[in-house]
């Protein structure tokens, strides 16, 4: 199985050469999945989201899109930002923090935005103890058996990365995602990939975190990640809108297991 990792594609300051890439890359290699962990647009405008929907949409394979801190309306249009922050996704209702079922294998939605925290940078990650018993309850309804990998936009513990997340109950968030069988955690905003192996209470979580298609490139170039899934094992490749196409970051162990 072949899942398509992509996020921070940033409509409004994206990179059109780069998503020109990875639509082509979608047509040759048909992922069987494409797994958008926030940050559609750059500033929740209705045309980036017009942008945003299009493209997602001419992508012909099911979708999972997260919601990223980008997302919400900016803290200068607080009617929309507190009452409406989600008025511009009606275009994706059908793709927002949608469940994923495919064989072996349940992806599971986790929101980590917020439309205001007790923190000056509301950018920042935010696990708030409803957007974390969603995904319990999901975790615990997929098929015996299967992988599963939780998706939302920031990491929920830092991972080495230049920018950072921050995330406010991330690591309580890690922990009961860890103690109900997760096997990894998908996100983006820090605009670099990384595959970490962490454990909590003797279970290893792999947070796995993709790169831009935007402009806004911090220590890789444009980037997205696929990750190859066999039976109960998954490897990461991050492909680079670069000379340098395609490189593994992880190993192909499987959660569970220490690396």
């Amino acid at each position: 199985m072949k899942l398509f990792h992509v996020s921070d594609v940033h409509f409004g300051a994206e990179d059109a050469g780069a998503i020109a890439w990875f639509d082509a890359l979608v047509v040759d290699e048909k992922p069987d999945a494409v797994i958008m962990t926030g940050d559609l647009t750059m500033r929740a405008r209705a045309h980036e989201f017009e942008a945003g929907a299009n493209w997602l949409r001419a992508l012909n394979v099911p979708v999972t899109l997260e919601v990223g801190n980008h997302d919400i309306p900016y803290y200068w249009d607080p009617v929309r930002r507190f009452l409406f922050p989600y008025k511009r996704y009606e275009k994706l209702e059908r793709m927002i923090e949608r469940e994923l079922h495919l064989p072996g294998l349940t992806i599971v939605p986790l929101q980590t935005t917020a439309r205001a925290q007790w923190r000056w940078n509301w950018s920042k990650g935010h696990v708030s103890p409803t957007a974390l018993d969603r995904a319990l309850a999901a975790v615990a309804k997929a098929p015996r058996g299967d992988l599963i990998f939780v998706a939302g936009h920031h990491p929920l513990v830092e991972a080495g990365t230049r920018g950072t997340a921050r995330t406010e109950n991330g690591e309580a968030a890690l922990t009961a995602l860890a103690a109900a069988g997760a096997h990894a955690v998908l996100s983006g905003h820090v605009h670099d990939a990384f595959d970490v192996p962490v454990e909590r209470n003797g279970w290893t979580v792999r947070m796995i975190g993709a790169g831009t298609l935007s402009k806004r490139v911090r220590a890789t170039p444009p980037a997205f990640n696929e990750i190859r899934v066999e039976g109960a094992r998954f490897e990461t490749i991050v492909r680079t809108f670069s000379p340098d196409p395609e490189r593994s970051i992880s190993g192909t162990t499987r959660s569970g297991e220490r690396l």
